[in-house]
């Protein structure tokens, strides 16, 4: 029954009631008939009004409280079909399709920007590094047949160009983990760390389970964009001693955890771009990702990915 009869019929029976009693009532007792009449009516539209309103109440919770970020809140269908159910239905059909487009987008929005980042970095290795390796070997040659007073000076140049190399390669295997792409996401991850420790000094414990099942392209893309995302956070701004990584598979998840023993993470931090993008990461392959502070110290960024939905 619509919400329309549901409201009407109670509110047309409570007036014909009233009528047939004004009309077999005394005079002297219509008053109180009226009294009773009226007082049954609102009790009858308060309680009516109440169940009516109540999935409204919850929807309109709901859209104050949705949000991209964190998506899978529907609204629980209670109750007999009416105005108000159907529109509820409407409602959780629309965020459906909108977490559906807004994944979609993302994968493509993460595609385009890595076969950005796979162009740019074949440019600098190919490219600009053969180009500054040739000119180090001219300055090399330079440099034999250079005069004494310009010999270090001609060093110095080649010194700075093998710098120059040096950094070139390291920003071409920040864009893309070649490793990655040849010998998969442990290996990946495990020349991460090697590299990182070596580049800071820190302490970095690894767990990471070799054998785990075929992600796909695209998930150990993001797992492993969000574990750098993650240790280079800590790095940065924890000023954690101790960084550890583990990655392990079990009940058909692959499970990463990144954990450092810093200041931990405030309201503020929370919301910064880096750990957005790493949600929009997780967003792209339907992961799970939860960043929260440690009960002693620290932080802890744990990404769940439910292996049967990539």
């Amino acid at each position: 029954m619509s919400l329309f009869w549901r409201l009407f019929i109670p509110n047309a029976t409570v007036l014909g009631v009233a009528c047939v009693v004004l009309m077999v009532e005394p005079a002297n007792g219509r008053v109180p008939a009226l009294v009773g009449g009226l007082a049954a009516m609102l009790a009858v539209n308060l309680m009516l009004m109440r169940r009516a309103v109540r999935p409204l109440t919850r929807l309109t919770a709901l859209m104050r409280r949705v949000d991209p970020l964190h998506p899978g809140e529907r609204i629980p269908l209670l109750g007999p079909g009416s105005e108000v159910t159907v529109l509820v239905e409407a409602f959780n059909d629309m965020l459906d399709r909108l977490e559906a487009e807004r994944r979609e987008s993302g994968l493509r929005a993460l595609s385009e920007r890595e076969g950005e980042r796979r162009r740019l970095a074949a440019d600098l290795h190919d490219q600009i590094g053969q180009t500054l390796t040739a000119t180090a070997l001219q300055v090399g040659r330079l440099v034999e047949r250079a005069p004494a007073e310009l010999r270090d000076d001609a060093v110095a140049v080649r010194e700075a160009i093998l710098a120059t190399i040096d950094d070139v390669r390291a920003l071409a295997r920040q864009l893309r983990p070649e490793a990655l792409d040849d010998l998969g996401l442990v290996p990946a991850l495990t020349n991460l760390v090697e590299r990182l420790a070596e580049q800071t000094g820190m302490r970095f414990e690894r767990d990471l389970q070799r054998g785990l099942a075929e992600l796909g392209p695209d998930a150990e893309l993001v797992v492993y964009r969000i574990a750098q995302e993650a240790m280079t956070n800590a790095i940065r701004h924890a000023g954690a001693e101790t960084i550890s990584v583990a990655l392990r598979a079990a009940g058909g998840c692959v499970r990463l955890e990144v954990r450092d023993d810093g200041r931990g993470i405030s309201g503020v931090d929370g919301d910064g771009s880096g750990l957005r993008t790493m949600r929009e990461r997780a967003l792209t392959i339907g992961a799970e990702l939860d960043i929260a502070a440690c009960a002693d110290r620290g932080t802890a960024v744990r990404l769940k990915v439910d292996i049967d939905d990539i």
